[in-house]
């Protein structure tokens, strides 16, 4: 996903010399051939997040189309207040950037897991949450941020993700999820770096002649109500899939649509519980901890639905 977000970056940024890149002294054999070309547009500004937010700001309102680049919880939470005053309450158009979604810096431990940034930045007025699916949606959801008036957290994984996607989705759009899969009885919903393993859970529940529908939510904020309700209608389960706390993430905005729109449908929230990771793994090990698997999610649908 880093590989696809600089890739679609250099290729805009050929068109447009006010595109800026800072980053606050991460992305290290990354971020170099962007650097290369345009080095004027491009500031490793130190390991100083605050400060980031601050310079973009000024950026941004001086015409230029600022994506800042670090550890997802350095550049949520590290800099919190300036990402509300700053970015926020003046609905200034700076892209956050945020890698290593959910557990990817798994042996790093809870300082560098991110599982409330979601739901910290779901709680801004004026900021759209993206959490790209696989490198392509990596690449449309950059594309399409341009042309947001206000903030947006684009949330991707670390490297190694393979395209979900046969093709570049041509209905890719912000707010709209994308129905990969079409289904009858069960509804997976995923969002981010989980959308590989519904991908399996479908096949593991396709065996079991149970027909399955996959939903990309993409964007969690604002989420797609429309496809969610049109989905309640054919589905009576959902279950959302996300690599975030249970409170506060995909499966929270999902449950918002449900009450709010009085639907008839049962939901089942996959994701970490509310709890700091307290052993130490890489991220397929944690996700195993947590029961987050394929195997372990179809298991636990087919002992619901049944």
């Amino acid at each position: 996903m880093r590989t696809a977000f600089i890739n679609k970056l250099i290729e805009l940024a050929r068109n447009d010399k006010n595109i800026y890149l800072i980053t606050s002294d991460t992305g290290f054999s990354i971020l170099e051939e962007f650097e290369k070309l345009f080095s004027e547009q491009y500031l490793n500004i130190g390991i100083s997040e605050a400060n980031m937010i601050g310079v973009a700001s000024g950026l941004s309102l001086g015409g230029k189309k600022v994506f800042l680049y670090a550890i997802a919880p350095f550049i949520t939470m590290r800099c919190f207040e300036q990402v509300r005053i700053d970015l926020c309450y003046q609905n200034i158009p700076v892209k956050l950037i945020g890698v290593g979604a959910g557990l990817t810096y798994g042996n790093a431990g809870a300082t560098h897991h991110s599982i409330e940034d979601i739901a910290v930045m779901n709680c801004l007025p004026n900021m759209t949450v993206i959490c790209p699916g696989d490198p392509i949606e990596v690449g449309k959801a950059v594309e399409e941020s341009l042309k947001l008036n206000g903030p947006c957290y684009i949330r991707i994984g670390k490297s190694g993700e393979p395209n979900i996607h046969k093709e570049v989705p041509g209905s890719f759009s912000l707010g709209k999820g994308i129905r990969l899969r079409i289904g009858e009885n069960v509804a997976l919903v995923a969002t981010g770096n989980m959308l590989e393993t519904a991908i399996k859970v479908y096949e593991i529940l396709k065996e079991k002649n149970i027909d399955t529908e996959v939903i990309s939510m993409h964007t969690v904020k604002p989420i797609d109500k429309e496809m969610i309700i049109e989905t309640s209608k054919r589905c009576k389960f959902i279950a959302t899939m996300e690599e975030h706390n249970v409170i506060g993430g995909l499966g929270s905005r999902v449950a918002d649509v449900i009450t709010e729109e009085n639907l008839n449908v049962r939901l089942k929230k996959f994701a970490i519980p509310d709890k700091y990771v307290d052993v130490v793994g890489d991220q397929d090990y944690l996700r195993n901890y947590y029961g987050l698997t394929a195997e372990q999610i179809s298991e636990k649908i087919l002992s619901l639905i049944e």
